[in-house]
């Protein structure tokens, strides 16, 4: 980066270039964008950003992102509350909420095995899961259907199965009575939620198959 520039946004301009997908040229520009920005949007975008740790939070049900106690979802009485579709990530969720092609209830797991990089079952969101098919803890709704919407390569894989393995497990010790489904491969292995488009989404939840 040319010396020539003023410090404080030479500093901005090689924050932004620590972003996923950022090289040097783009966080010049995104550098120079904000300081032509009209001044109160800018410190608009600067109080969003310094609050962002402080209000985020997970929801104390499903793991999803939310500044309340309950994600919106969650607390959202119209959507099939028999229905749990685990995914990965929030970026996941999203994408899945993509279109209005599915009304059921999500798990985040906020990750996913993956001993190479040594995180585990017990380093992600898989336990609360588990916690929330307890029956005495659902007196109002049965679960019938967990969808394991984990993505279909390797690490994905070993999670989903992870995960069945253990629901069997409960299954043999407590009179759960759901179904458990995997998404069918309209998405490609080695393929990411966050960039499918919604008619290959569709088309993987109506061709979800037993697991």
């Amino acid at each position: 980066m040319s010396n020539s520039l003023p410090k404080s946004l030479q500093k901005v301009s090689l924050f932004l270039e620590r972003l996923p997908g950022i090289g040097e040229k783009s966080a010049n520009r995104l550098a120079f964008y904000l300081l032509r920005m009209p001044e109160a949007d800018l410190k608009n975008f600067a109080e969003h950003v310094s609050e962002l740790k402080s209000r985020t939070k997970r929801c104390s049900i499903c793991m999803n992102l939310t500044e309340e106690e309950v994600c919106g979802i969650c607390s959202d009485s119209s959507r099939d509350r028999t229905q749990i579709t685990v995914v990965e990530d929030v970026l996941d969720l999203l994408s899945l909420e993509t279109g209005n092609i599915y009304h059921g209830l999500y798990h985040v797991l906020h990750g996913r095995i993956d001993p190479l990089n040594h995180i585990g079952p017990e380093n992600i969101f898989i336990d609360q899961l588990f916690a929330r098919l307890d029956p005495s803890k659902n007196i109002d709704t049965e679960i019938s259907e967990i969808i394991l919407a984990t993505n279909p390569d390797m690490e994905g894989e070993a999670t989903a199965m992870y995960i069945r393995s253990k629901l069997d497990e409960l299954k043999t010790h407590k009179k759960y009575s759901f179904t458990l489904s995997r998404l069918g491969y309209g998405m490609p292995m080695g393929g990411n939620l966050e960039y499918a488009d919604y008619m290959t989404l569709r088309k993987a939840l109506e061709n979800r198959r037993g697991f």
